[in-house]
Order: C-alpha cells, then sequence, then structure tokens
C-alpha cells in the first residue's frame, strides 16, 4: 500500500515539472485569437500648412504701392458690410458680430436700430428684449449683456457719445482692440488697422505683414502700407480675404496681386 501511494506522489511530481502540453499550448493559442493584444493606436495628427511663406524675402515698398493702387482701382471706395447708422450702432454692430457673420448681425440689428440706436433707447429697451432682438446671432445672451452694460458706461463716462480713443473704446464692456480700430476708422476716419481673421490670413499667406498674433499682423501692416492708402487699407485686405484670398480654396487665378504674393502654393 505504501508503494502505491510513493508511486502516485511521484507521478503527481512529475506532472508538475513537465513542460505544458499541446493542449494547453493549444488552449493559450485560441485565447490568444479571441483576445488579441491590440497596439494602442495613436490618432492621426497633421499640423495645418503655415500661412506663412517658405521665402523670408519681404516684400518691397515698391511692390505694396503696387498692390494698394491695385485695390484702389478696382474699389476706389470700399465700404465696411455691417450696417449701421451713427458710431454708437456701428459700435454695437461690431461687439455683436464676434463670432458671427456682417450678414447674420445686418439680419438682427436692422430692426434693433429701428428702436434703439442711441444708449438712452438701448436702455429703455432692457436686456431681455435686447436679448428677443438678437436671439439668431451666436453667444446672444452675454452680447446682450455687454451692449447694455457699455450703453451705461457710455452715458456715465462719456456723456452719451462713443469715445474718440482707443483706450476709450477698449474701456467698455464686451470692445476690445479689433472693435475700437473698426470704430475709429469707420466712424472717425482714424487711420487704423482692423486684423480679423481675413486680414491676419491675408498678411501671412501673402508674407506683406507676417506675425503670429494679430497684433504683430497689424503693427507690421501699418509700418509697411503707405499712409495715403491706410483709410481704406483695412477694407480692401477684408474684402480679399473674404472673396478672393479665401481660407480653404483661395481663388488666385483671379487674384489682383498674385503676381506680388510670396504664397509658395499659390495655383497660378
Amino acid at each position: 500500500m505504501a508503494k502505491i501511494i510513493r508511486s502516485q506522489r511521484a507521478r503527481k511530481a512529475r506532472a508538475r515539472s513537465a513542460p505544458k502540453t499541446a493542449g494547453a499550448k493549444s488552449k493559450s493559442n485560441s485565447k490568444a485569437k479571441l483576445f488579441p493584444k491590440r497596439a494602442a493606436k495613436r490618432p492621426k495628427t497633421s499640423k495645418p500648412k503655415s500661412l506663412k511663406p517658405k521665402s523670408s524675402r519681404p516684400w518691397t515698398s515698391a511692390e505694396v504701392r503696387e498692390a494698394f493702387e491695385r485695390f484702389r482701382k478696382a474699389n476706389p471706395e470700399p465700404k465696411g458690410e455691417l450696417e449701421h447708422l451713427n458710431p454708437y450702432t456701428l459700435l454695437v454692430a461690431v461687439v455683436l458680430s464676434a463670432q458671427a457673420t456682417d450678414a447674420g448681425v445686418n439680419k438682427a440689428t436692422r430692426a434693433l436700430f429701428e428702436v434703439a440706436d442711441t444708449p438712452q433707447k438701448m436702455l429703455a429697451l432692457g436686456e431681455e428684449k435686447l436679448r428677443d432682438y438678437i436671439r439668431t446671432i451666436g453667444l446672444y445672451r452675454n452680447k446682450a449683456k455687454n451692449v447694455i452694460a457699455l450703453s451705461e458706461k457710455l452715458i456715465a463716462a462719456f456723456g452719451g457719445e462713443v469715445p474718440r480713443t482707443r483706450a476709450g473704446i477698449e474701456s467698455l464692456p464686451g470692445a476690445g482692440r479689433k472693435t475700437a480700430n473698426v470704430v475709429l476708422n469707420m466712424a472717425y476716419g482714424e487711420h487704423t488697422m482692423a486684423v480679423d481673421t481675413h486680414v491676419f490670413r491675408v498678411g501671412n499667406r501673402t508674407g506683406l505683414a507676417p506675425g503670429n498674433t494679430p497684433l504683430e499682423v497689424e503693427l507690421g501692416l501699418e509700418k509697411v502700407i503707405p499712409a495715403e492708402f491706410m483709410l481704406h487699407a483695412h477694407h480692401w485686405l477684408i474684402l480679399h480675404g473674404r472673396y478672393t484670398c479665401l481660407a480653404r480654396k483661395p481663388r488666385c487665378e483671379v487674384c489682383l496681386i498674385n503676381d506680388l504674393c510670396r504664397w509658395p502654393e499659390k495655383a497660378v
């Protein structure tokens, strides 16, 4: 009996020390097939093509003058596309245009400005009713608060008049540097350069005034554009970016300045 027990123990010991059987391997392989290890896939990311031209050669003063002479000849009196009645309604329209189209703003403000074309009338209208007029514009709730707040400040600090200084306009709720530049240029004839997405793109893509920020592009454009063109310069550049130098498919074949443009990917 003792021999039988010892024999059974020996067999168990040999079984424990023996390598895995083919059957075990097959079972392991089948599990691997059912549950394969997947390598973590990183999302494919592609860096957007830089708007800046590869060539660092800046425009010559003669080339800049030639470009703006062409713009002037094609459109001697360019106009901003935001509809307004006076400096106050222009200010309100520009504030409402943030992250919205001019066409969308115009659609909302035509009726609004019939009843509220001064800070006093806007306050009398009130924030709740103002929201009803501009409901179709993005971020309308926050913009309604800003319009009411800037109207209050205009009355309290500026006698109900839109200030004629950049610092004064920038002190108003919802108004930044671009807003100030638009109002100073369109309402008061100042030689300011308002840089929106269109002007930023044109300045970088053409190489006219490359910059990493709107302020860099603004200062670069003011430095190179002759004073005689500055009154209308930002309108020409906005319209050029909006209708010709498009973000996705620029219309290089009809561009007035395609021979001067530094963009290496221009299709001409």
